[in-house]
């Protein structure tokens, strides 16, 4: 058990990012994290939801690295849990086109620290929001997060939430700059002295001190749209149409019959798959 727990809490900073373009995504309204958040899951999946909801965005998510950083589980525990995640509403695996009129794909992984039924991934995948986000509590920016888990990396850089507050805008004048929340935990904890009296003041005059220079701004990555998002089976990875695979899984890899036609290019649908991806790659 404590190896368990050890490999869900490895901070972000142990864990590689995948190449620009790809890795992990975080979906809007999520409810601020907390303990026991996923106590509905088996003590495997569990663990493992834990370790990617802890992860930054941009982080890599193919099983053979998630193995390799999660060292209690081999790749085909791995590769099977993500599939237990989709079905539980957490996770769906897409893969988005590369670039206008371009035939290169990349892979996004959604994940969602709140489980989410088919209908709300049908509706964010065709590039509705829905009606809940609305409503939904204020989650804390990227720059607060990367603030509130110093202390994960260091114990001597531990800030209070009052302290986070005060430090968050000038943390996110880093990411601005386009600094990545794990690059930013890195600078701050690089080369620290042998004692850190006030956590709060040092990591103040480090963020003033090792501000990085202004950068263009990189064009913001389009969110997915129903005409140019494939979502793939997680057990087998078929690709289809969001609506042939509401629950991330086709119907092969279901096995219940239900949902209609699927997104694997098995038996009679091998054809109308070819049609589709090629009607979805001239639609592009």
């Amino acid at each position: 058990m404590a190896s368990e727990d050890f490999n869900a809490a490895l901070p972000a900073s142990a864990h590689p990012l995948a190449k620009p373009g790809y890795g992990k995504r975080n979906v809007p309204g999520q409810a601020v994290r907390r303990k026991g958040e996923f106590d509905h899951l088996p003590a495997r999946e569990a663990a493992i939801a834990a370790y990617l909801d802890r992860l930054p965005e941009g982080a890599a998510m193919d099983v053979k690295t998630l193995a390799k950083h999660l060292p209690r589980y081999g790749q085909q525990a791995v590769a099977s849990a993500l599939v237990a995640l989709t079905r539980a509403g957490h996770l769906r695996r897409l893969r988005v086109p590369l670039g206008e009129g371009l035939t290169q794909w990349v892979f996004h992984t959604y994940f969602s620290r709140t489980a989410r039924d088919r209908d709300w991934w049908l509706r964010f995948l065709s590039g509705d929001v829905p009606p809940e986000e609305a409503a939904a509590p204020a989650v804390r920016s990227d720059a607060y997060g990367a603030l509130a888990q110093l202390g994960g990396c260091d114990v001597r850089l531990t800030l209070s939430a009052a302290e986070c507050l005060a430090l968050e805008e000038l943390a996110a004048q880093w990411l601005a700059r386009g600094i990545t929340p794990d690059q930013l935990l890195r600078s701050l904890c690089a080369g620290l002295p042998d004692q850190v009296h006030s956590p709060g003041a040092f990591v103040r005059r480090r963020l003033r001190d090792k501000m990085p220079p202004s950068m263009p701004v990189r064009p913001a990555v389009p969110g997915p749209s129903r005409r140019q998002v494939l979502v793939e089976c997680a057990e087998c990875g078929a690709p289809g149409l969001p609506e042939l695979l509401p629950d991330g899984l086709c119907k092969r890899c279901r096995g219940d019959g239900g949902g209609g036609e699927s997104g694997c290019e098995s038996g009679g649908h091998a054809e109308d798959v070819r049609r589709r991806v090629a009607a979805l790659r001239a639609c592009l």
